[in-house]
């Protein structure tokens, strides 16, 4: 009777090692290439927000506002790359925006959202995401939210911001 009920445990637990082990083993060859298709795509992303830029610095800044992950500066002096990270609502999205050397924006898009899709992911198309291009932290006010999806476009414009914020920091530094 007790060897009805152990042998079966065994078996299942020697599958779940054998499982758990060849997990950890793909995910220790793929996480490597993952790795290097993310970041082949982050750059691409850089030059498609600021096409200008010969390339780009990775710019060690503190206290960057709120939604400020990381800040590019192109090696040209064309301008900066502000990748931005902002609570939307249906969760977190992801940014990036190119600004100018002269402080307008050249470019801005979303990497990835969680947003409604009809509504808030309206964000991440162009006739949202183009009326950013030109504008400086002076017009951004121009910028038109989208109906029904205020929470949405209130926060890619809270990104920009503080995009915006870190540009003024980086330019006061100079």
């Amino acid at each position: 009777m007790k060897n009805d009920v152990i042998k079966p445990i065994a078996v299942l637990v020697c599958i779940c090692l054998v499982v758990t082990a060849m997990l950890a083993y793909i995910n220790s060859v793929t996480a490597p290439i993952i790795k290097a298709a993310d970041e082949k795509a982050a750059a691409q992303a850089r030059t498609e927000v600021l096409p200008k830029a010969n390339g780009f610095k990775l710019m060690n800044l503190k206290k960057l506002p709120e939604c400020v992950e990381g800040v590019y500066e192109a090696k040209n002096g064309a301008g900066y790359v502000f990748m931005l990270k902002v609570k939307g609502y249906g969760g977190d999205m992801y940014l990036i925006c190119g600004i100018n050397s002269d402080g307008t924006i050249e470019q801005s898009k979303t990497l990835t959202h969680s947003e409604t899709s009809g509504l808030g992911s309206k964000t991440a198309e162009d006739p949202y995401r183009k009326q950013y291009s030109g504008k400086t932290e002076k017009t951004l006010g121009e910028v038109d939210a989208i109906s029904g999806a205020t929470i949405s476009s209130t926060a890619y414009k809270k990104a920009i911001t503080d995009a915006f914020k870190a540009y003024d920091m980086i330019k006061e530094a100079e």
